[in-house]
């Protein structure tokens, strides 16, 4: 019997952290998703600054 009740009180226990760790995953997976917009705006930053440079070059040329 003592078997059985330590295995129910076991259980609960992992029962509680599983639910504690499965509310804090989309937080962690939001995290993720804005660290990769950062990163892709990061990346295209020089792209636009040389696109703004070289149409202000053609047009300083005209």
């Amino acid at each position: 019997m003592s078997k059985i009740l330590a295995a129910l009180i076991a259980s609960l226990f992992a029962a509680g952290a599983f639910a504690a760790d499965a509310a804090s995953a989309p937080a962690k997976a939001e995290k993720k998703v804005e660290a990769k917009a950062e990163k892709k705006a990061e990346k295209a930053a020089p792209k636009a600054e040389k696109a703004a440079s070289a149409a202000a070059a053609k047009a300083a040329s005209k």
